[in-house]
């Protein structure tokens, strides 16, 4: 059970899901849109209204529920969406509790720095989304036997661990984008980091500047732009009786850093990006990025045996097998304070190495050598990382969230 016994919170903060419905409302309020008008846009786009409808009801009478168990438990809540959730709301509760589903759990905890707050996740539309940090599906509509096994310690608190971020060299801006808030665009994402350059009046901070965020699943360094074609310039001829357009395409822009693992010598890389994640999100797009899929594995077998290093039959068994081994590898424990990163589609040649292009490690350090990158925490804050900048990426056990796994 719990240490010290149940948990018994007399304050819960809800933090509340946007639903694609709601979203969409929202984006086009501006325009004046009736529902119909929203309906027809939405069709056009080929959404079904009807659908985004219904899930926001699910979603609705679920969030419902919840606060409704809670106040009938003389728990004063605070029911709270995106926009409105802060610091100050987070000092005000004892627990945290998010309705949605994991990208709402992360959100949650982004403002949590307090070790000893939890913050407990429920999944609000279990039918579309994993909630692979949510309490068990059943909880969504039996909220109050979740409630009852805090109170009675049937429990463990579960420490997910968390990384943080120092950021120094020349030219840095430390200030984050939120990039739900601006639902942007690759060339907004660009614009949004160039105002907040303007708006901070960039200072040279040289020393380690530690970052305001704590990453619960992963961290990603690479360029902002994978793919985009700009006009440079219109050549005219005399008497302007003909003109040529001049484009300039960049198919591909990899990105171009300097990286030391665990205080090792600097290694020059090009690549799609690097993701440095936890145990928390060693399951999430750490492991799409490193898992093999069975035809490979069936395929290195097979080369394996033709060479004489397999005695064993090749079966669908065996190679389903090894699959699993290898995928279950990618995994551990959100308790481990270590990280886990990758290095994306790597380039190698003459100039440029991979001495590992996945590995465990207690420290990442990277140098920026990109022209428009960014630094993505948990998919929803962005930091500049442009050439000259310098990121720390390390685990601190103080940063763990605190989160409950309760005994079923």
């Amino acid at each position: 059970g719990a240490a010290g016994g149940g948990f018994r919170p007399l304050r819960v903060a809800v933090v509340v899901k946007t639903t694609r419905y709601e979203f969409e409302q929202q984006r086009y309020r501006y325009a004046g849109l009736s529902e119909e008008d929203l309906k027809q846009l939405l069709a056009l786009k080929g959404s079904n209204y009807a659908g985004l409808l219904e899930r926001h009801r699910i979603h609705t009478k679920n969030v419902e529920h919840v606060v409704d168990s809670l106040r009938n438990e003389r728990i004063e809540v605070r029911l709270v969406k995106r926009r409105e959730y802060n610091e100050e709301t987070v000092r005000w509760a004892d627990a945290v509790i998010s309705a949605g589903g994991d990208g709402t759990m992360l959100l949650a905890a982004s403002k949590v720095f307090d070790k000893f707050k939890p913050v407990i996740g429920v999944n609000t539309d279990p039918e579309r989304s994993e909630g692979h940090l949510c309490l068990p599906v059943r909880y969504t509509h039996s909220f109050p036997e979740a409630l009852q096994k805090l109170y009675r310690g049937e429990f463990r608190w579960q420490w997910r661990q968390r990384i943080r971020l120092y950021l120094e060299g020349t030219g840095i801006n430390p200030t984050p984008v939120d990039l739900h808030e601006q639902q942007l665009s690759q060339e907004q994402h660009s614009r949004a980091h160039i105002n907040e350059r303007f708006q901070d009046q960039r200072s040279d901070i040289s020393g380690p500047h530690l970052l305001p965020v704590r990453a619960l699943n992963e961290v990603f360094i690479g360029e902002s732009l994978s793919s985009r074609y700009a006009v440079c310039s219109v050549l005219f001829r005399e008497n302007f009786k003909s003109c040529k357009p001049s484009f300039k395409f960049s198919l591909h822009r990899a990105s171009y850093y300097e990286i030391s693992v665990d205080d090792g010598p600097w290694e020059k890389q090009k690549s799609s990006g690097l993701n440095v994640c936890t145990g928390t999100g060693s399951k999430a797009w750490s492991y799409n990025i490193n898992k093999v899929a069975h035809q490979a594995v069936e395929e290195i077998l097979k080369i394996a045996k033709k060479h004489g290093s397999l005695n064993m039959p090749l079966n669908t068994e065996l190679v389903q097998k090894v699959t699993n081994d290898y995928n279950e590898s990618l995994l551990y424990s959100p308790e481990e304070p270590k990280m886990f990163f990758s290095i994306r589609e790597p380039i190698v040649n003459r100039v440029f190495s991979s001495s590992r292009q996945r590995g465990f490690s207690s420290k990442v350090c990277v140098r920026s050598r990109c022209w428009d990158a960014c630094m993505v925490v948990d998919g929803g804050t962005s930091f500049e990382f442009n050439d000259g900048a310098i990121a720390s990426i390390m685990i601190d056990t103080e940063d763990a969230l605190c989160t409950v796994l309760l005994e079923e």
